[in-house]
């Protein structure tokens, strides 16, 4: 019995966000489906504008399966999660461990497939577009929270918007510019009505 997209489906059950009041809950699976689609975004803006050449394919997977180790781990909040070096050293080897656990219950004929996307090269150029998605992912969150009238996350959107513009990454500088300002919008601004 191949358990891994079993695996997979467990996704939905990992909670956000855990140290904060949310408006409305988030899991890890409509989380890693955000980073893939801004992810994807991203990837299009540094190549579609700016005339990039990057792996557009192994961003998009890289971000779908980032979060795959918390079906085992949970979800870390990040000021545990970065309190110190010593803890954070820990969990990245925790997390690695986890992936190669759930890696292990592909058949044999499908891992080399996915194997590369489930250990994403936290080196490459491509990864840096997915850790740019998934701060641009938790910082739509907060305005989300924000416009729903919850001032929990005043403080993460002000620390996650100022470490968005320390990237100094044009396709984020272009995503803010032309999209950002529509997540305020409500569906009938949105259509024009």
């Amino acid at each position: 019995m191949d358990k891994f997209y079993a695996y997979m489906d467990r996704m939905k059950y990992i909670k956000r966000w855990q140290l904060m009041r949310s408006v409305r809950e988030e899991n890890i699976m409509e989380h890693s489906q955000s980073v893939a689609v801004l992810a994807h975004a991203l990837a299009a803006i540094e190549n579609g504008v700016y005339g990039g050449k990057l792996d557009v394919q192994k961003i998009v997977f890289y971000a779908l399966y980032h979060e795959v180790s918390e079906v085992m781990t949970g979800d870390l909040p990040t000021p545990v999660k970065y309190f110190n070096q010593g803890i954070h050293g820990e969990y990245e080897k925790l997390e690695t461990l986890a992936v190669e656990k759930i890696a292990d219950t592909l058949p044999a004929e499908m891992k080399g497939e996915l194997y590369p996307y489930l250990q994403a090269d936290k080196t490459s150029e491509e990864y840096k577009y997915v850790k740019a998605a998934d701060k641009l992912s938790a910082y739509i969150k907060c305005l989300e929270e924000l416009r729903s009238g919850n001032n929990e996350f005043v403080q993460a959107e002000r620390t996650i918007g100022e470490t968005l513009r320390e990237l100094k990454m044009r396709a984020v500088d272009y995503f803010f510019e032309r999209f950002i300002p529509a997540f305020s919008l409500t569906l009938d601004e949105l259509e024009g009505l």
